[in-house]
């Protein structure tokens, strides 16, 4: 199994009900930031990342054929270079739509979690994901930041994958473009809707009422 799709999208676009559609389409197991959580053999590697180390791509995506959010997308560019036949699926909202989703949940976290109890093997991670996404990509955790690097990433993967490569999807979208764009048929089922902003603190224990 090799990667086929690579999601170069920031997490709260969509990503989480693309992965579940993509996997009701056949096309997973696909990686997201939930499978460096529920993935024994996931954390290592981003960890090495974060220290500055190199990793094998095909060692890091072995099992998947598809990747969407974060850490994967941190890193888009070497993925594309890494597996020259996957297509590229940049999931996408409205900046100020995507701010007001992921300012109260990744962003809030993250500039929280230092104070949250946490597993240590969560805080571990987070503490990879620091450096990885808010050091690295954003730069910092103000709206202006995070729009400045959200709106620049939206632009370099425009600039730098082939038309023919990439499809820029949103979940209201629905099914007819993913489909189209994979050569798979429409579901019967309706597109799948997840990961609002309650469900993403849920699994945190709760919202921090003070942040």
């Amino acid at each position: 199994m090799s990667l086929k799709i690579i999601g170069s999208g920031f997490g709260r676009t969509g990503t989480m009900s693309t992965k579940q559609a993509l996997e009701q389409l056949g096309l997973g197991p696909c990686h997201h930031m939930a499978e460096v959580f529920n993935n024994p053999d996931q954390p290592k590697f981003w960890s090495a990342l974060a220290a500055g180390a190199d990793v094998d791509w095909t060692e890091v995506f072995v099992g998947y054929r598809a990747q969407v959010d974060f850490p994967g997308a941190a890193y888009w560019q070497d993925i594309v270079a890494a597996f020259p036949e996957a297509r590229v699926l940049h999931t996408e909202r409205p900046e100020d739509v995507w701010w007001a989703s992921y300012s109260g949940t990744i962003c809030k976290l993250f500039a929280v979690r230092e104070r949250l109890d946490l597993p240590p093997h969560v805080a571990a991670i987070l503490a990879d994901m620091d450096e990885i996404v808010f050091k690295r990509v954003f730069g910092g955790l103000d709206r202006d930041t995070s729009i400045a690097a959200y709106r620049r990433n939206n632009q370099l993967v425009r600039e730098l994958v082939p038309a023919d490569r990439l499809l820029i999807f949103a979940p209201s979208d629905g099914w007819s473009p993913l489909c189209k764009f994979f050569g798979v048929p429409v579901p019967d089922e309706p597109f799948p809707r997840t990961n609002a902003r309650d469900e993403f603190w849920e699994r945190l224990g709760g919202e921090p009422a003070n942040a």
